[in-house]
C-alpha cells in the first residue's frame, strides 16, 4: 500500500497536467467505447488497449456480468449502460472476459459460497445461461480433463452477457437503428493475447 500511496502523491509531478490534453479533460468526457469487464486486478483495459484518459468508459464487476433487463433492484450496471448510451453517446460496447477468472472458476467448480452470500447471489445472474456448460465442465473435471484457464466457460459467458446486453432498451433501440456495435473479447492473462468474437460465434486471436 505504501508504494501505491507514494505514486499517488507524486502523480501530479509525473504527469504533464499543463498539457492541452489534460486541460481538455476538465471540459467533459467523450469516450469512444463502453468497456465491460471483470474486476480482476490483472485485467487493465487502458493497458490492454493503449487508451488515453477519456477514451474508455469502464464498467467492472465480478465475472463481467450484465444483469438482465427487469432486475428487481437498482443496478449500477444498468445505470452505467444507460449513461454511456444516453449521455455520452458511445457507439461501441465491448464485453471482455478473461482467463483464470475467479468468478468463472467458482461457477465451474460448484464452490461453496455460503460464506459469501453477496457473491453467490451475484453469480446467480450468470448461472442459468451457463448451466449446460457447467455440467459438462464438472464432468470433464471429474475425468481429469479440466480446462485450467477456464477458457471455454469464460468465452461462453461473454456470449451470454452480450445476449443480456441486447435486452436493455437503450441498447436494443440503437442496435435496431444501426447506431451501436457490440463486441465480444477474451483476454488471456498469461500471454496477453486478445481473442475477438467473430460473426460465426468463434473467438479468434487478433492479428495485425
Amino acid at each position: 500500500m505504501k508504494a501505491l500511496l507514494d505514486r499517488a502523491r507524486t502523480f501530479k509531478r509525473r504527469v504533464d497536467f499543463e498539457s492541452g490534453e489534460y486541460r481538455k479533460l476538465a471540459e467533459g468526457q467523450f469516450p469512444e467505447v463502453l468497456f465491460i469487464t471483470c474486476s480482476d486486478s490483472r485485467v487493465i483495459p487502458a493497458l490492454i488497449t493503449g487508451a488515453r484518459p477519456g477514451e474508455i468508459f469502464e464498467l467492472r464487476n465480478a465475472g463481467n456480468i450484465v444483469p438482465p433487463r427487469g432486475a428487481r433492484t437498482a443496478s449500477g450496471e444498468a445505470a452505467t449502460i444507460e449513461y454511456a448510451l444516453e449521455v455520452l453517446g458511445v457507439q461501441d460496447i465491448v464485453v471482455c472476459g478473461h482467463s483464470h477468472c475467479g468468478a468463472m472458476e467458482a461457477l465451474r467448480s460448484g464452490a461453496d459460497l455460503s460464506g459469501m452470500p453477496g457473491v453467490d447471489a451475484w453469480l446467480d445472474l450468470a448461472r442459468p445461461a451457463l448451466a449446460p456448460a457447467l455440467g459438462t465442465a464438472r464432468l470433464a473435471a471429474a475425468a481429469g480433463k479440466a480446462d485450467p484457464s477456464g477458457r471455454d466457460l469464460a468465452q461462453l459467458n461473454v456470449v451470454s452477457q452480450l445476449s443480456a446486453l441486447r435486452q436493455h432498451p437503450a441498447v436494443r433501440q440503437r442496435l435496431d437503428a444501426d447506431r451501436l456495435r457490440l463486441h465480444g473479447w477474451y483476454y488471456e492473462v498469461d500471454t496477453g493475447a486478445v481473442y475477438e468474437l467473430d460473426a460465426d460465434g468463434r473467438f479468434r486471436a487478433h492479428t495485425s
